[in-house]
């Protein structure tokens, strides 16, 4: 880096919210920076569940055969009790015949850092890249851009920035942006990555608690690794023991498994679900996005897919202002749109978590839409079923897929029965009619 390197703008984490960002930034041929303050890529499987809608994401941003190649779908689950199986259940809703309008009809599962991965070499074929060890220590901002310091290298002067850096953000605590929420349950949950022997894979193995006082265990196979994801409740007060010798112990104390079972424990790691929404998404020419902008239980699978949509909406955006075709004000639509979609999903989540709704068709996320975005006109008097502001199906029109149609970083027409439509970036209806009429008024608003 030079004295002070130069970009158009600062990306702070590379977990899959940064790279995402990254990548669509890089695809549209806008110079960005990726800094992570840790020393490589974060472990660990964390967020393991890609939903529908961000499988449609990952296959306009090139990674989907890579996504495919390295997990699986997720496995049904088992009851253990004293050491027996006693019952099969789905983890997921299935879709219904007709009900999903995508080739993706349920959670496809790949751990987190194996997501990251991919991502990243997607973000190094495009000409991008990640400095590590880059820990934010300070954040400047004046009329025309960012500065960022941090505690070694020189800093970077970035025209925008966007905070991606996690739940305890520190681009957000030094915004002095504040997070409204609850804690979910005051009891700690551990999660780790094992190896066991001798347990089947074809299944998730959920161990309830076995009497007052005790807790649940689930191990859950890894699509694409020979890893189970463990988790493990323990009671209010309790501080989990990460070591493997502890992990060891807590599986032949919870399940029929001997300590020995566990041949290997890659990582670990502890946390008390939460959930927490940013007071703003947006602070002058600084961005939250992600877990720094909203922070979930991991009961509804949310929380990753929510992170990689919001940046699926920015970079469009990003790119449009500083390439000058489009006014500023666009980029206040990000708040404008994002942060309503991270409320309804931080309900959801809360909701599954509590037991209060069903892993189903709203966690797949196909239906989320923006009809009451300014970004959305609607100019037919009798609107049909796509409206603007929803998403693009993917339906097959004339022998070609429509999403094959959206690919790419433009805007699209499209001209359908029901009527002519411009479709954004992201693959959302901005502007519908019968006729064109109005839409080139309509593409000078938007500075098309």
């Amino acid at each position: 880096m030079t004295a002070q390197t130069r970009t158009d703008v600062l990306i702070v984490g590379a977990g899959p919210t940064g790279l995402t960002l990254g990548i669509d930034l890089a695809r549209r041929g806008v110079d960005a920076v990726v800094v992570e303050r840790g020393d490589a890529l974060a472990r660990g499987s964390r967020g393991k569940g890609l939903q529908p809608r961000t499988m449609e994401v990952y296959d306009d941003l090139g990674v989907l055969d890579e996504i495919l190649a390295a997990g699986g779908p997720y496995p049904v689950g088992m009851l253990w009790t004293d050491g027996r199986r006693t019952g099969e259940f789905p983890m997921f809703d299935p879709a219904e015949d007709g009900e999903e309008d995508s080739r993706f009809t349920g959670p496809w599962m790949v751990p987190q850092w194996r997501n990251q991965e991919i991502l990243r070499a997607r973000l190094e074929q495009l000409g991008g890249s990640v400095a590590f060890g880059r820990e934010p220590a300070r954040i400047e901002q004046d009329e025309t851009g960012v500065t960022a310091y941090f505690a070694s290298g020189e800093p970077v002067r970035a025209r925008y920035a966007v905070a991606a850096d996690g739940g305890r953000s520190a681009v957000r605590r030094a915004l002095g942006i504040k997070m409204t929420g609850e804690l979910l349950d005051p009891n700690p949950t551990l999660v780790a990555d094992v190896r066991i022997a001798g347990l089947e894979r074809t299944f998730w193995h959920i161990f309830p608690p076995s009497g007052e006082g005790s807790e649940f265990l689930a191990l859950c196979p890894l699509a694409g690794t020979e890893d189970f994801q463990l988790v493990a409740r323990f009671p209010a007060g309790t501080d989990p023991d990460l070591s493997p010798e502890g992990i060891r112990e807590l599986v032949a104390d919870r399940t029929h498994l001997a300590a020995e079972d566990v041949t290997e424990v890659g990582w670990a790691s502890d946390f008390r679900p939460r959930a927490a929404l940013a007071d703003r998404f947006r602070e002058g020419r600084i961005f939250l996005a992600g877990d720094a902008a909203h922070v979930h239980s991991p009961a509804g699978g949310q929380g990753l897919n929510t992170s990689v949509q919001d940046a699926y909406n920015l970079g469009w955006k990003l790119s449009a202002v500083l390439s000058g075709r489009a006014p500023e004000a666009l980029l206040d639509t990000y708040e404008e749109e994002r942060r309503p979609i991270a409320a309804a999903m931080l309900g959801l989540s809360t909701a599954i978590h509590r037991g209060e709704a069903r892993r189903g068709a709203k966690t797949r996320q196909l239906g989320l839409n923006y009809r009451d975005s300014s970004l959305s006109e609607e100019t037919r008097p009798s609107a049909g079923a796509l409206r603007a502001g929803d998403r693009v199906p993917d339906l097959t029109v004339d022998g070609v897929r429509l999403h094959d149609r959206l690919r790419g970083p433009d805007w699209t027409r499209l001209e359908l029965a029901e009527g002519i439509f411009l479709v954004r970036p992201d693959g959302y209806v901005g502007w519908a009619g019968e006729t064109e009429e109005g839409m080139e008024k309509y593409r000078v608003r938007i500075g098309l």
